[in-house]
């Protein structure tokens, strides 16, 4: 006669299995990841031609990060703390500098007439720039527009840019739009040698 082989009791094994993966699940710690918010432009339809759109050279804020992460706006060598003051002057022009942006009086729904600045910061870096720098000059440029967004809404609504309701804040992005252009990042030390 054979002799019976005797069953492990594997019940307790499904237990300490679910345990320990409520115990990973509970450890870890998920890593969420964060990016620089933009609204990029729609996709051209195939069959559409595309536009060479001349802006005149007093409307485009040049702001610069080379390989040793010097920071130029304009002509002049910048430091990072000074971009957003640039920015605002230059795209307010409240004293209408012919060397500024210009202004176009725009008609917006629920404001009226209203000067809309034509400046662009024309964002431009070098393949060498380190990563850091540009975010750091990234986040001064869009503080120098959420600055201006703020005076203009609490000088006509009275609170700030993030405190007023949608049709408000569709108004003040009207009047002061984001734009901002990233050319491709050059490799500046390809010509020397």
């Amino acid at each position: 006669m054979a002799r019976k082989t005797p069953d492990i009791n594997a019940s307790s094994q499904a237990d300490i299995a679910f345990l320990l993966l409520v115990f990973f699940l509970i450890t870890t710690t998920m890593d969420v990841d964060k990016g620089i918010s933009r609204k990029l432009p729609p996709m051209p339809e195939e069959n559409q031609q595309q536009e060479d759109v001349k802006i005149n050279r007093r409307n485009i804020i040049v702001v610069k990060i080379n390989s040793q992460d010097k920071i130029m706006v304009g002509s002049s060598p910048t430091d990072v703390s000074q971009i957003k003051d640039k920015i605002v002057e230059m795209l307010s022009n409240p004293t209408d500098n012919p060397n500024m942006p210009e202004k176009e009086v725009k008609a917006i729904k629920g404001l009226g007439n209203y000067p809309v600045s034509k400046g662009v910061v024309s964002l431009q870096n070098d393949k060498g720039t380190l990563y850091n720098t540009y975010i750091q000059v990234q986040n001064e440029i869009v503080r120098a527009i959420n600055e201006l967004r703020d005076q203009f809404s609490t000088a006509k609504y009275g609170k700030k840019y993030a405190q007023l309701d949608e049709d408000h804040q569709k108004i003040v992005k009207e009047a002061i739009p984001q734009n901002i252009s990233e050319a491709e990042p050059k490799d500046v030390s390809k010509g020397k040698k």
